[in-house]
């Protein structure tokens, strides 16, 4: 578990664009960053609008593909021709 403060500018981003999407789950978040997602909800109650966070937790509050224990059994990232994701580094297409 790594420290929201200590992210990059690039990661931190990512992992917003990550939580907005509905198909991403906060598992998926947490294996390729290592961010929890109490830390998740934490970086983008600082890093967004007020009304914009309000608007995100509702969507996906209870949402089930954005918790991994409640839906599909196996990660799902965004894009079905995207590879499995390790280190931060996404594979390329072949």
């Amino acid at each position: 578990m790594i420290e929201t403060g200590s992210l990059n500018i690039v990661d931190t981003d990512r992992i917003i664009e990550m939580a907005w999407e509905d198909r991403t789950s906060f598992d998926a978040i947490r294996l390729q960053f290592g961010v929890t997602e109490q830390q998740v909800i934490k970086l983008m109650r600082k890093e967004m609008k007020a009304s914009s966070f309000k608007l995100w937790r509702q969507r996906v509050q209870g949402r089930i593909t954005k918790h991994q224990k409640l839906g599909e059994s196996s990660f799902r990232f965004k894009c079905s021709l995207q590879k499995q994701i390790s280190g931060n580094k996404i594979s390329k297409r072949k």
